[in-house]
């Protein structure tokens, strides 16, 4: 397991900022670092999809790793076990500290991929990433409860320590999957406009359903004061955490 699930409730790590990954969704690192310097005082976590990745490579992890941030490498891997295990291998070398894989692939593609990442890491001397499985993307708005619970159930089955799902799912995987570290893309301050993610939720929501780790990319990344936006959010979620009190779980932390 990664050292960074280790701390995730101890009381040091409830910092807002280690709790917000911004999105860089560009296909130009230059662009991305820019966005990523800019808004480095709200978010601990960049987000390399597979846009960035596919324009810059293992170089997007490298240099945002570098920059102090916490890489979160989301490729959705999706393939036979030992093509993902191979893959996940090279990535764990990187210094990634999240990678997400399908969990429509099933446990022993998951369970591949954590033995990659593992491998990687060890040869690399570094903590391995955090396997997270994907459950429904936000962009499915109507997929029954019961393909999240078998997929929350594979992410168990396949050794992930954390998962990918919308807000409105988080009350169904906690229930079946309490210690997993919960990642909640598709937010949007109140008011935002949805694009093309049909399963959005508010900071605030997904903080009260529970999320861990907060995915945030247009609302920020496409205003026209970047800076001022993402500290407006960051500001909003650092209040709905006081008004939660002590309780609030810490967010994962390397």
């Amino acid at each position: 397991m990664s050292t960074h699930l280790t701390d995730r409730r101890q009381p040091g790590g409830s910092d807002v900022r280690a709790r917000l990954a911004i999105a860089l969704d560009v296909d130009d690192l230059v662009e991305a670092t820019r966005i990523a310097r800019e808004v480095r005082p709200w978010f601990g976590v960049a987000k390399v999809g597979l846009e960035l990745f596919t324009a810059a490579g293992p170089d997007a992890v490298i240099e945002l790793a570098d920059a102090g941030y916490r890489v979160f490498l989301d490729l959705k891997l999706h393939d036979i076990p030992t093509t993902v295990r191979k893959a996940a291998t090279v990535i764990g070398a990187l210094g990634a500290s999240y990678l997400t894989l399908h969990a429509s692939g099933g446990p022993a593609m998951l369970r591949a991929g954590v033995e990659g990442l593992a491998t990687g890491a060890a040869n690399a001397n570094l903590a391995p990433a955090t396997a997270l499985a994907v459950t429904v993307l936000t962009s499915d708005d109507e997929a029954p409860v019961d393909v999240v619970r078998h997929r929350v159930q594979v992410a168990l089955d396949g050794g992930c320590a954390g998962m990918v799902c919308a807000a409105a799912d988080l009350d169904e995987a906690r229930l079946l999957a309490p210690r997993l570290v919960t990642v909640v893309p598709g937010i949007r301050p109140a008011g935002a406009a949805r694009h093309d993610q049909g399963r959005t939720a508010t900071p605030a929501e997904a903080l009260a359903a529970g999320a861990d780790l907060l995915v945030v990319g247009r609302a920020v990344t496409a205003a026209p004061d970047r800076a001022r936006a993402a500290h407006e959010l960051a500001g909003s979620l650092a209040l709905e955490r006081r008004s939660a009190g002590p309780g609030a779980p810490a967010p994962p932390g390397r």
